[in-house]
This record gives C-alpha cells, structure tokens and sequence, in this order.
C-alpha cells in the first residue's frame, strides 16, 4: 500500500505547465510541521515536492499560492535519472490525487473585491477529482 495524507502550507506559488498533449501539471512544495519537537524544543518542518495533473493541476495553478494551506492525499514516488555530470540523481515526491483547499489566498481575495457578490455562498469543499468538462466559475471559488 502507498499513501500519503499531508496538511501544509505552500513554500511558494504552484509552476503550471503544459505536457505536449495539452495536459496540464503543477508542481509546488509544501512545507509539513512534524507533530513533535527537536532535543531544543523547537519544531521542525519537511518540505515536500508534490505533482497534481489535470484539472486538479490547473485549479491549483488558479486559486493558490504560497502561503496557502492545502490537505493533499495521494502515493509517494521515486524517480531516477542521469545528471549531466554523469552521477544518477533521485526524486522523491507525492503524486496527488486529491487536493483540498483549507485557506483562501490572497490573489482570490483580490479577484473577488472586483466581482459583484452572488446570490448565494458555496461553503463546501472545491470540486477535486471532477471530470475534464467541468468547467469552475470564478462565483464557485468555496471560500469568501
């Protein structure tokens, strides 16, 4: 069995690309406090490189940045491949399968300041793990 269940805070805005069949993935780093303390009391904080593909990717790309706080659940992987000096280099990173966003950030903050309010607040969790034809309105962004 393989799985990953973090909560953390990004380390810095998520990288959104594009794979040459259009598929989109994002990259970002969650910093993870550990849930006990050093020898000098102080605690101390992974940072983990996560990958998300699809929409998920792009929703990522779209509603969060650094400092955001974010639930990911998904499977740890290993990778491998050949630098340019020759020597072989390993990735470890968590691929997810689902994101839940538990914090607004401050460019939605921004972007709904401009909108005019709807008629009624979505208070739910984001829609994760949606097929691709589903289509998130800037009114459907679950935190105000």
């Amino acid at each position: 069995m393989n799985k990953v269940i973090l909560v953390g805070r990004l380390t810095r805005d998520p990288e959104v690309k594009n794979t040459t069949t259009g598929k989109a993935v994002a990259t970002f780093s969650l910093a993870v406090d550990r849930r006990f303390k050093n020898k000098d009391g102080q605690k101390e904080t992974d940072f983990v490189p996560v990958v998300v593909w699809g929409k998920q990717a792009e929703l990522v790309g779209q509603y969060l940045n650094k400092g955001s706080q974010i639930g990911v659940s998904g499977r740890l992987q290993v990778r491998n491949y050949d630098g340019q000096d020759g020597q072989k280099r390993y990735i470890t990173e968590v691929v997810a399968d689902e994101i839940t966003f538990l914090s607004s950030s401050q460019k939605n903050k921004n972007e709904r300041q401009q909108q005019p309010s709807p008629q009624e607040d979505y208070n739910g969790p984001p829609p994760m793990g949606i097929d691709e034809d589903f289509q998130l309105m800037p009114d459907d962004v679950p935190f105000r």
